[in-house]
């Protein structure tokens, strides 16, 4: 009995550390976005982005940060953030982007819902949008 709890803290600890390794050998946040306008056929520069994760029947904000000049989301979780498997949310605040340019749009955010089951993995959530539509998969 001894033996078989001593070998399973063994396999437990060398787990623990190769899932610090694999956080530590990060090179960019575990999600990403990436928003491309499809009407103009270029990326949506500053379009506000909100990161949640669900909390019971509630959310917890993670983080917030806009689109760069390339329409990407790349920094927003530190690379040594600890994500957990989970449901989590990606709002994007369209209505300010369509405004900034001056387009009248019919979705004033878009929310993107999706489940994280693997915490090695990354997980690239895009966003093709127009004034009156928009479309997402997942990314790589």
């Amino acid at each position: 009995e001894m033996c078989i709890r001593d070998r399973y803290q063994r396999r437990v600890r060398g787990l623990e550390r190769t899932l610090d390794h694999l956080r530590m050998q990060r090179t960019r946040s575990p999600i990403t976005s990436h928003v491309l306008d499809t009407t103009l056929g270029k990326p949506a520069q500053g379009v506000r982005v909100l990161l949640e994760v669900q909390a019971g029947s509630g959310w917890n904000t993670l983080a917030e940060s806009s689109t760069n000049a390339d329409g990407r989301v790349e920094g927003l979780l530190p690379l040594d953030y600890d994500i957990k498997v989970g449901v989590y949310k990606m709002t994007f605040f369209t209505a300010e982007y369509f405004k900034k340019l001056e387009t009248r749009s019919f979705y004033p955010f878009v929310e993107i819902v999706f489940e994280l089951n693997n915490v090695s993995q990354h997980y690239h959530i895009p966003l093709l949008l127009s004034p009156f539509g928009y479309s997402t998969y997942r990314g790589s």
